[in-house]
Parts: C-alpha cells; sequence; structure tokens
C-alpha cells in the first residue's frame, strides 16, 4: 500500500510518500516541504500569530492535496513541539484537522524521540548494540539511548534550533556573547539529561538525525564507507566546535554559501551547532553518525508493524 506521513514540525511541514509492505522496508516515492518556522510566529504569550495559522493550514492543505495526487491509502498525520506547545495549540489543531479532513496525532517530546529512535535502530540494525541518539528539531532536543527497538531511556528538552534563535541570537549575525549566553543555557538545560543518561552503558554507536544535524555533518564531517555502497557521514566534536565561531560572524545570506547549509537553514544552523555540541560534551561524545532515517520513517516503521500479515497469493 502507499502511505503518507505528514510532519508538522516547527521548521517545515514535510509530507513524505513511501509504498510499503509488511516485513518490508519503505520505499520513500515523494518528498514534499513547506518551510515555516513557526517559531518566528509566536506571539509574547507563546500563541501562533494569525499570519502563522494562516501559513500552516495553507501548507497542510496543499499537503493534502499532493498526498491524493499521489493516491496514498493513508495518511499518518502528526505534530511535534511547535503546536504542541503553543497556547492556542488546541485552536490551531482544530483547524489543521479541518484542512486536513482528519485526525491529528500529536506527539509528546519523549514518544517523538521513541519513534526517532525506531527508525535508526532499523537503520543500524541489531549488530549496533547500544546506541545513544539525538535529534534537534525545531523546537526541542530528544536524546534516546538503549540496545532494543524502544529505547530504555528517552528525553526532550526545549532545545530546538529555532526555539534557540529566536530567544537568544535574534541577531545577524549573532555575536560572542549571544552564542556564549546560549552556551551556557544549554548547558543548564542538559545537565539532568547528561546525569540520568550517565548512568547507561557506553554506547557502541552515537548517531545522530535530523536535518541540522545532516547540514552540519555536511559542513564540518567526512565521509567513510558503509554498508551496500552506502557512504555514511562522521561528526567530530572538535571540527564542530571550531566551526561555531566562524558561523556566528557570518551573515545569515553567506551561510547558504558553505556545504550544506541550504537556504531554509541559514537562521538556525548557529543554534543547532551550539546546541549539539553542548550535547555531545556533556554526554561525552567525541563523533557521532548520521542517520538518514528519523521520525517520519519511524512513523513509517511503527505503522507497517500494525498491518496483518496474510498469506502469499498462490
Amino acid at each position: 500500500m502507499r502511505l503518507g506521513v505528514l510532519d508538522i514540525g516547527s521548521n517545515t511541514v514535510h509530507l513524505l510518500v513511501a509504498d510499503v509492505r509488511p516485513g518490508g522496508r519503505p520505499l520513500a516515492q515523494t518528498s514534499q516541504r513547506t518551510v515555516l518556522r513557526l517559531m518566528r510566529y509566536l506571539d509574547p504569550d507563546g500563541a501562533i500569530s494569525p499570519q502563522g495559522v494562516t501559513a500552516l493550514v495553507d501548507a497542510v492543505t496543499e499537503a493534502r492535496r499532493i498526498a491524493a495526487a499521489e493516491k496514498v491509502d493513508e495518511l499518518l498525520a502528526t505534530a511535534t513541539s511547535a503546536v504542541r506547545e503553543a497556547t492556542n495549540g488546541a485552536e490551531v489543531i482544530a483547524l489543521i484537522e479541518e484542512a486536513l479532513g482528519q485526525p491529528l496525532q500529536v506527539l509528546g517530546g519523549e514518544t517523538e524521540a521513541r519513534f526517532t529512535f525506531l527508525a535508526v535502530r532499523r537503520w543500524f540494525g541489531w549488530a549496533a548494540g547500544q546506541i545513544l541518539l539525538f535529534d534537534i528539531g525545531g523546537g526541542s532536543l530528544e536524546v534516546a539511548a538503549g540496545a532494543d527497538e524502544l529505547p530504555e531511556q528517552a528525553a526532550s528538552v526545549p532545545l530546538g534550533a529555532g526555539r534557540m534563535t529566536v530567544q537568544f541570537l535574534p541577531d545577524d549575525p549573532p555575536g560572542e556573547a549571544a552564542v556564549e549566553q546560549l552556551r551556557e543555557h544549554a548547558r543548564a538545560t542538559l545537565a539532568p539529561v547528561a546525569e540520568s543518561f550517565g548512568s547507561l552503558a557506553r554506547p557502541d554507536h552515537v548517531v545522530g538525525s535530523s536535518k541540522a544535524i545532516r547540514s552540519l555533518a555536511k559542513l564540518v564531517g567526512y565521509p567513510v564507507p558503509g554498508w551496500s555502497g552506502i557512504e555514511r557521514m562522521l561528526l567530530p566534536r572538535a571540527s564542530l566546535s571550531s566551526w561555531i565561531p566562524r558561523l556566528a560572524r557570518i551573515p545569515a545570506s553567506a551561510r547558504q554559501e558553505l556545504p550544506g547549509i541550504t537556504a531554509d537553514r541559514t537562521f538556525q544552523i548557529v543554534a543547532g551547532a551550539v546546541v549539539l555540541h553542548e550535547a555531545m560534551r556533556l554526554l561525552d561524545v567525541d563523533e557521532l553518525e548520521v542517520s538518514p532515517w528519523a521520525l517520519r520513517e519511524g512513523v513509517l516503521l511503527r505503522y507497517i508493524e500494525s498491518l496483518s500479515w496474510s498469506a502469499p497469493s498462490a
């Protein structure tokens, strides 16, 4: 069957269409993204502004149209931190559901981490052993760890790249003082997470997922041979650290000229780099591997598991 996953995140509304079957790997057919950066539309009281709601509903309506054109059998629609935490979230969710013509699944932070961890586990396989996962979105950072398909421990903290840009790095370029303030805030927020995860087994693989981490890996990391000819990207903490001051001095308009930094990430990439560096430092990670699969693939995989198995046709 053909499934669609609509991920309504803090930065984008992203539709992934894939052909799936029980026991099989999802085969992506279409990927369509609308960049919103919803954090720009938050009022002082934490509500999404009327302009933001209109942009969001328009993006969802367009995604529904594309899903219908792609003859999607079922659309799995999810929303994450920006919608979840908005003070007018209930009203926004009702408008999204009206535009979709179906219910919306609003994911909690730890549930988001669990779906993403499932995708990463399936990508790396059982032989990867103990995995530690970082996933940076626009509104939150998810951390998860374990040796099974579901993490032994999962956490979500409000350190997303978009949120931190609005709160700490509003100027362009932001300057060293603002970057240091964000660094201190990230350390304080992550300290309890680092303490709780410190009691777990040492990871065999540390993995990063999300567009922000993939972008940073293309900028500061390096490729190594992977399985079946698939190139893997590694992201060293030391290289990330050396790039942060340079990124903070470059205007956003110039950052998209750098390798891996797309136009929709230019404003948020400094905050994403700072948060990821502090997460790696506090959890004693020198280098991480990048997973091409993340939340959307996790939602797909979980749904595939729920499909009933049928005998092959004669």
